[in-house]
């Protein structure tokens, strides 16, 4: 099968190529069979169903699951029905005709791609599609004829609908003290107190140890850390850290004696987020720093505290430890920079934009790619999740690598990830069942691994609605007899006034309860924060919580006011979301 140029004359095959490969390396994804699928598929026809698309646009991913990542990147431009039909076409029929054109205009948008279809250029790109383009060729031969003519009805097609741009993180508006001056990270007193914490800690060489929480947030910031008291004269040898177990927090007993068994004489908390209670441990010679940015207003008793969470943009603890940092040694900029990128971007995501008052990355983005940071945030995440929950691997790698890119090579940290994707992929089929005032959806998942957080975040920036505000997957099978579960703001909810605030939300559907569910439920129900919550509950105290939210229930009937009831006898939708979990 031929390319052919919009001339009639045969395009020569490895422009083709070249073109195709233009195409899908727009956003920097990698060029694999999956892709090249990808893209045949994007080609391969349009939807006659119109109202089928838009029933079946919030399970988009479900439809191409196996493409992970790819689907994530072009789902996110992809948000009318137009793009919906063409990412639909295999499962409901298309229309060659008109795809081919629509392929001819989207080669026609590329920086260049004009010239070379009408000039026919005929000089060699060298690309590497290897048998994945003759393997789509035989699957998808429609997508390598591009026609020369263009149809009326297709040149009518209809234009894509703007989104609406998403406010950006840092635009937050800044809270200012009682003298005007703009707080930020945190308020000035607690970061000079830090930062004097930090410096007594490395003058006194003794024990000091470091326990950060368990995702790229906070073994970040507490690699930040150690680099910082090493910079100011401590020995590495006196430097010991504490990863805390699986299903557990810092406040737990155990926890706590295991802490103090180290008999340290300073101990450093970053990202465990906080509730009151007893010192971190009971040692009285020992001081303790806490580091964090998770909504609270309790602390353990008689720790040095410096928190972000009442300043926006709130920073994230590795970027709060990264500024509390930053002055005291010429040398943190170099060897922590990128390290306050990954810990960010692991909580943040990948698309910030990094403006005021978030410091300037720029010569850290120049030194170390995003590609390479956003890869490395992936991999050191990947070991917590793993039913293992092999923190100490990711720990050990942050430690020992200068640089993202020794990061990426890491084979343990590869291999926890390769299993993380394969149970990601195993339960993010689940269809979603909502509340019935329709603003959460609810996935049941039953894992080992700690995939849950992974798969609310997918689904979050998926499903659509007017009335959907929260995404929460719950997993059963984390933990013995408990619940874990998270929570994510739908991304169709993020820019909506007042803003969607997870904790308080939750915590207003178990003040639903007449009896003493809350107390049942503990200390570990809806933590975090406004924008991404969650908790560990036992399984009969959630089955109470979704019960309240009447989860599975069919929403009252609207009233009719000024019209006239659906017909009766309407023919029913033949593509809905329900048996779209039958089809094979």
């Amino acid at each position: 099968m031929q390319v052919t140029m919009r001339s009639g004359n045969p395009m020569p095959r490895h422009m083709a190529k070249a073109i195709l490969v233009r195409f899908v390396r727009a956003d920097g994804l990698g060029v694999d069979a999956e892709v090249v699928e990808l893209a045949m598929v994007m080609t391969g026809g349009a939807a006659a169903d119109v109202e089928a698309i838009i029933v079946l646009k919030s399970v988009i991913m479900l439809v191409l699951s196996a493409l992970e990542g790819v689907v994530l990147k072009v789902f996110g431009e992809a948000n009318d029905v137009v793009d919906v039909k063409i990412l639909l076409s295999e499962r409901l029929g298309s229309s060659a005709s008109t795809m081919s054109t629509w392929w001819l205009g989207k080669l026609e948008e590329l920086p260049g791609a004009s010239s070379c279809i009408s000039n026919e250029c005929s000089s060699t790109v060298d690309v590497l599609l290897a048998p994945s383009v003759e393997l789509v060729r035989d699957t998808h031969p429609v997508a390598f004829t591009i026609k020369s003519s263009v149809s009326a009805s297709v040149s009518a097609t209809e234009p894509k609908r703007q989104r609406e741009p998403e406010p950006d993180y840092c635009d937050t508006p800044l809270r200012r003290d009682a003298d005007g001056n703009y707080v930020w990270p945190a308020p000035s007193q607690a970061i000079e107190a830090a930062r004097g914490f930090l410096k007594e800690c490395a003058a006194a060489q003794e024990k000091t140890l470091i326990v950060p929480d368990k995702d790229a947030d906070g073994l970040d910031a507490g690699v930040i850390i150690f680099r910082t008291l090493t910079a100011l004269g401590l020995p590495p040898a006196l430097i010991d850290v504490h990863l805390v177990n699986k299903g557990s927090n810092i406040h737990n007993e155990a926890e706590r004696l295991a802490m103090q068994e180290k008999n340290p004489a300073y101990l450093i908390v970053v990202d465990q987020g906080s509730r009151s209670g007893p010192p971190v441990v009971d040692t009285p010679k020992t001081k303790s720093l806490i580091i964090d940015h998770h909504l609270s207003d309790e602390f353990p008793e008689n720790a040095m505290v410096v928190s972000a969470c009442h300043y926006p943009p709130v920073a994230t603890s590795a970027l709060l430890t990264y500024e509390i940092c930053k002055p005291l040694h010429p040398d943190i900029v170099s060897t922590c920079a990128y390290l306050c990128a990954m810990g960010t971007h692991g909580d943040l995501g990948t698309t910030l934009k990094w403006k005021p008052p978030f410091p300037d990355m720029k010569e850290t983005f120049k030194t170390y790619s995003k590609k390479a940071i956003n890869d490395a945030v992936s991999l050191v995440n990947a070991p917590r999740r793993t039913s293992k929950f092999d923190v100490a691997s990711a720990w050990q790698a942050l430690l020992e690598a200068r640089d993202p890119k020794e990061i990426l090579t890491n084979k343990r940290l590869l291999a926890a990830r390769a299993e993380i994707n394969e149970e990601v992929e195993r339960h993010t089929h689940t269809p979603p069942k909502f509340s019935k005032d329709g603003k959460i959806a609810v996935l049941r998942i039953h894992s080992a691994a700690q995939v849950h957080p992974v798969i609310a975040t997918r689904w979050a920036g998926h499903l659509q609605s007017k009335a959907l505000e929260i995404v929460m997957v719950a997993n059963t099978g984390y933990l013995p007899g408990l619940v874990n579960f998270s929570c994510r703001i739908a991304r169709c909810a993020r820019s909506r006034e007042p803003p969607v605030n997870i904790i308080s939300s939750l915590k207003a559907i178990a003040d639903l309860d007449t009896t003493d569910l809350v107390q049942r439920m503990g200390e570990s129900f809806a933590r975090g924060h406004k924008e991404a919550s969650g908790g560990i509950i036992p399984a009969a105290e959630f089955e109470e919580l979704m019960a309240l939210m009447k989860v599975g229930e069919k929403p009252d009937p609207v009233p009719v006011v000024g019209g006239s009831p659906m017909k009766k006898n309407a023919t029913p939708q033949k593509n809905n979301l329900m048996n779209y979990f039958n089809k094979s």
